[in-house]
């Protein structure tokens, strides 16, 4: 008696008999990750089959009932109501499979001139292009209030750090669009990391191409790339501009995370300059007085993801032969990750930003503690003809003097402070204490009044 055999739901069922087992067919498939490919999928199929036609592998009739079952598949999908099964593995073959039982033979002439190796490196590249678009929107949200929070409060003094000890005082506006300008590279390198992704690699088949004669470049004009791949084996198995993409992301959290940094510590008790508002904080399950800067926190940590992702994807591809290699089924795994997180702490940082509240009266409260004008009295000296390194010198003994006798340089005596040095003259005043300092500063992209007019200028023309 003959064995009996079962249909099998793989694509590539003729090749092979009998049936993977359970625990393989959960391994091989990725459907689980990859069904959010749906609607590329589906516009990469409708531009191949539309190309397909022109070239006289479909007729006319046949290229209608594949957009009109490719239309409804994609809304069932969106309903709900088709089902993802594992068994297919992935959301190319639950496509595929679905299409061919809802209009039949037409339907299995899809394929024609494709592989699944080429049609994810589309699917792929059209995923990255929206995603790298709708992060560069997100970023400049987040720049928006950022600017609108230096116009709101960009005139309060406050310190800067280096070493996170005092150092200068600065506009608390200039603090706020020095983050605006790491966004601004953050958006740049998206833009050009798009420049890459924005190939079309369909009609590379699995490593080769094919004989048909495929119109690639119509192809590319249907889905709106300006360029094609120029190498069959590149198209198929590269995923650098997946990694790229990582990384650009992982450096948004990076800035997002030393910004955060920023303000949990602002927020402090002990640091009092900026309040938070309710609705992007917490409390503590036991110790009622307690308001949290929760999602700073989490936005912080949400960058050890992307790092990490970052590193998966650069693993994952390490040492893999030419040719695509079933390993970049995971590909998806870190990108798709990277994004949907950094998506969300840009979100919810445009609304921490928007809605936090300086704190002027506190902030000036002990502004001259830390010697921030020290800078500022030793420049001084510089402009009445004294050497940097004599005047640094000469400042260094005047601090001491105000620590040791628990003065601040403006509240030192002026008998001792112009004992220090005959260029000293009664006019040093004007550049002691932090208000002071500020009105000093020259230089173009300096923490002054008049580069902060200049700054906001410049960013709210760009961000319109």
């Amino acid at each position: 008696m003959a064995k009996k055999t079962t249909k099998s739901t793989k694509s590539w069922h003729g090749r092979l008999s009998g049936e993977a087992d359970q625990a393989t067919s959960e391994l091989l498939a990725s459907i689980d990750v990859d069904a959010g490919l749906y609607k590329y999928d589906i516009a990469g199929s409708l531009a191949h089959a539309t190309m397909l036609r022109e070239i006289g592998i479909l007729t006319g009739r046949e290229l209608t009932r594949i957009k009109k079952g490719l239309s409804t598949i994609a809304e069932d999908i969106e309903a709900g109501k088709v089902k993802l099964d594992p068994a297919l593995e992935d959301i190319h073959m639950v496509i595929e499979s679905a299409l061919i039982k809802r209009i039949g033979e037409p339907g299995r002439k899809l394929h024609t001139g494709r592989s699944r190796n080429d049609q994810i490196a589309l699917d792929l590249r059209l995923w990255a292009r929206d995603a790298i678009d709708d992060m560069r929107d997100l970023i400049r949200q987040l720049q928006t209030s950022f600017v609108a929070g230096a116009d709101k409060y960009g005139q309060i003094v406050m310190p800067a750090y280096t070493h996170l000890q005092r150092a200068q005082p600065i506009l608390a506006g200039h603090a706020m669009l020095a983050y605006v300008e790491m966004l601004d590279r953050d958006a740049e390198r998206l833009a050009d990391c798009r420049k890459r992704v924005n190939v079309c690699p369909l009609g590379s088949g699995a490593v080769a191409g094919t004989s048909i004669p495929l119109e690639r470049k119509r192809v590319a004009e249907l889905l709106g790339f300006p360029a094609i791949t120029r190498n069959s084996i590149d198209a198929t198995s590269s995923r650098d501009f997946l990694a790229e993409l990582c990384f650009c992301l992982a450096t948004v959290g990076v800035h997002l995370s030393r910004w955060a940094e920023d303000w949990i510590i602002y927020s402090t008790t002990e640091f009092g300059f900026i309040e938070l508002d309710d609705s992007v904080c917490t409390s503590s399950s036991m110790m009622p007085q307690k308001k949290n800067a929760d999602t700073l926190e989490l936005i912080r940590g949400k960058s050890a993801g992307a790092i990490g992702n970052l590193c998966g994807m650069l693993t994952l591809m390490k040492s893999l032969p030419s040719g695509y290699s079933r390993d970049l089924q995971d590909d998806k795994r870190f990108a798709f990750a990277t994004v949907s997180t950094m998506k969300s702490a840009l979100v919810v940082a445009s609304k921490v930003v928007s809605t936090v509240r300086f704190c002027p009266g506190r902030i000036a409260a002990d502004l001259d503690a830390g010697f921030l004008d020290a800078t500022s009295l030793a420049e001084y000296l510089v402009n009445k003809g004294v050497p940097f390194r004599t005047a640094h010198g000469i400042v260094g003994e005047l601090v001491a003097n105000a620590a040791r006798t628990g003065n601040t340089l403006a509240s030192l005596p002026e008998v001792v402070i112009r004992a220090a040095d005959k260029a000293i003259g009664p006019d040093v005043a004007d550049h002691l204490g932090a208000d002071n300092v500020v009105k000093h500063y020259k230089p173009e992209g300096a923490a002054g009044a008049k580069q902060l007019r200049k700054q906001l200028n410049f960013w709210k023309r760009k961000l319109g």
